[in-house]
C-alpha cells in the first residue's frame, strides 16, 4: 500500500523538527534522513526545496555555515566507504552533508578531492581503507608543456576563415568527434549520457529552464527535477536565471566560483573521465 502524501501543513513541520535537530536549516538530504520524508513529498506542494524551507520560516541552507575542511573531508570519507569509491558530485550530494559547492569553495575543484583527501589522511591507520579507495596518486595526466625560450617565435595564429565551422578539441566520444563550443552541444552530450548520470530527460523547451527530466533518488526511485543548459556554468548568472526556477545546471566548462549551495552544478568535461568511451 502506497505511503500517504502528507499535507503542507506536515511538510513544513516536519522541515522545522529537522533544523531544530540538525541547529540549521537542513539540506535536502539532511531532511530526508531526519524526516523519511522524500524530496518528491515535498514537491508536491512546493516548486523547490527553497521555498519548502522558506515556507517554514527558514533560511535555505547554505556554504556560509562555519565549517571546517577537516570535516567536510571526513563526511567525503564517509560516502566514499559507502560506495567503495570515490563519489562523483552527484552521489555526494544524494548521500552526503554538505553541497559540491561548500567543497569548492573550501578545497577547491571536485576532481582534486582524492588528492585533498590523501593529504589530509596522511599515513594515520583511521583512514588506510578509504586512500586504498581512491585513485592512485600518479594517475596519467598529460604533462605540461615546456616552456617556450625568450627567442622562440610566437605560433602564428591564424584568422577564422569566414563561413567555416568551427570546433572543439578532438574527444571522439561515443560518435561525438570534438568538444562542445556551444549549449546546443552541452545539450546533446548530456542526451548521450543522462541514462548513466542518473537521469531521464522527460522533455527539451526553448524557455528557462530548459528541460524537465527525473533523476534517480534510490533503486527504483526518481524525483522530479528542472535542469538549465549553458556552455559556461557562469553564463546562468550572467543571464540573470533565479535559481529557484531550476535544480541542476549542466554545463561544458565550471567556471563560476560560487554558484548557489541549492543548485546541483553538472561539469561534463569532468564527468566524461569516469565514462566508458
Amino acid at each position: 500500500m502506497s505511503r500517504k502524501t502528507p499535507e503542507r501543513d506536515e511538510v513544513i513541520e516536519a522541515i522545522r523538527a529537522a533544523a531544530n535537530a540538525l541547529g540549521h536549516a537542513p539540506s535536502r538530504s539532511e531532511f530526508e534522513r531526519h524526516s523519511g520524508l522524500t524530496e518528491y513529498r515535498v514537491l508536491q506542494h512546493f516548486p523547490n526545496w527553497r521555498a519548502a524551507v522558506q515556507a517554514a520560516g527558514l533560511q535555505p541552507h547554505t556554504a556560509n555555515l562555519p565549517v571546517q575542511a577537516a570535516d567536510l573531508l571526513q563526511d567525503w570519507a564517509r560516502v566514499a566507504r559507502e560506495l567503495r569509491r570515490a563519489p562523483t558530485r552527484d552521489e555526494y550530494r544524494r548521500h552526503g552533508k554538505w553541497s559540491a559547492a561548500v567543497f569548492e569553495k573550501k578545497l577547491g575543484r571536485w576532481s582534486g578531492l582524492s588528492g585533498a583527501f590523501r593529504d589530509f589522511a596522511g599515513d594515520s591507520p583511521e583512514w588506510e581503507d578509504v586512500v586504498g579507495l581512491l585513485p592512485a596518486a600518479n594517475e596519467a595526466r598529460a604533462p605540461l608543456p615546456a616552456p617556450r625560450s625568450a627567442s622562440a617565435p610566437a605560433p602564428t595564429r591564424r584568422p577564422v576563415a569566414a563561413g567555416r565551422a568551427v570546433y572543439g578539441n578532438p574527444l571522439d566520444f561515443r560518435g561525438l568527434r570534438h568538444e562542445p563550443v556551444n549549449e546546443q552541444g552541452v545539450v546533446l552530450l548530456f542526451g548521450m549520457v543522462a541514462r548513466e548520470l542518473g537521469y531521464l530527460v522527460e522533455a527539451v523547451r526553448a524557455e528557462f529552464p530548459d528541460c524537465e527530466a527525473k533523476r534517480q533518488v534510490a533503486p527504483g526511485r526518481w524525483q522530479r527535477v528542472n535542469i538549465e543548459f549553458e556552455f559556461e556554468s557562469r553564463s546562468f548568472r550572467d543571464h540573470g536565471h533565479s535559481p529557484d526556477g531550476c535544480d541542476v545546471l549542466v554545463c561544458w566548462v565550471h567556471n563560476w566560483p560560487e554558484p548557489p549551495p541549492d543548485l546541483e552544478v553538472i561539469e561534463l568535461k569532468e564527468r566524461l573521465r569516469s565514462l566508458p568511451p
